[in-house]
C-alpha cells in the first residue's frame, strides 16, 4: 500500500469544491487516512515548493498558495501515487483531459484546484510536512476486501 499526499488548494476551497474531490477518490476505492484543513504560511510555502525557488512563477505561486485556507490530505492505496496523478490531470488545466479533477474544473494556470505528490519521495516529504505522524489514522476499510 502507498500513501500520497493531497491538496485542495484556495481555489478549489474557496470554489467549494472539497467534497468533489474527496469523492472522486473514495468513489475509487482509496482510503482517506489524514484531513485537515489549514492557512499555508510563507514559510511552510516555501518548504513545500523548494525545488521551485530559482524560477520565474515562485513568488505568484508562494502568494497563491498563502492566499486562503488549503485542505490537506493524506490517501492510501494500491499504486495511489500515479493513480492520483491521472485522475487529477495536467498541471496546466487547459489541457488536461476531461474527466480529471483539472480537465473538469480548473481554468488553467497555477488555479488548479489540487495538488498531488508526483513520486514517492516526494509524497513522503510532503506528508512530513503537513502531518504529524499521530496525525495519521491507520483503520481497517471494511469495503477494502471489495476492492482489492
Amino acid at each position: 500500500m502507498e500513501r500520497t499526499f493531497v491538496a485542495v488548494k484556495p481555489d478549489g476551497v474557496q470554489r467549494e469544491m472539497i467534497g468533489l474531490v474527496i469523492t472522486r477518490f473514495e468513489e475509487k476505492g482509496f482510503q482517506l487516512i489524514g484531513l485537515k484543513m489549514i492557512q499555508m504560511s510563507r514559510e511552510l510555502a516555501c518548504e513545500h515548493y523548494k525545488e521551485h525557488q530559482d524560477k520565474f512563477f515562485f513568488e505568484a505561486l508562494i502568494s497563491f498558495i498563502t492566499s486562503g485556507p488549503l485542505v490537506a490530505m493524506v490517501w492510501q492505496g494500491e499504486h495511489i501515487i500515479d493513480s492520483v496523478r491521472l485522475m487529477v490531470g495536467a498541471t496546466n488545466g487547459l489541457f488536461a483531459d476531461p474527466g480529471t479533477i483539472r480537465g473538469d474544473f480548473s481554468a488553467g494556470g497555477r488555479k488548479n484546484i489540487v495538488h498531488a505528490s508526483d513520486c514517492l519521495e516526494s509524497s513522503d516529504r510532503e506528508i512530513s510536512l503537513f502531518f504529524r505522524p499521530e496525525e495519521i489514522i491507520d483503520w481497517d476499510m471494511a469495503l477494502g476486501n471489495w476492492i482489492r
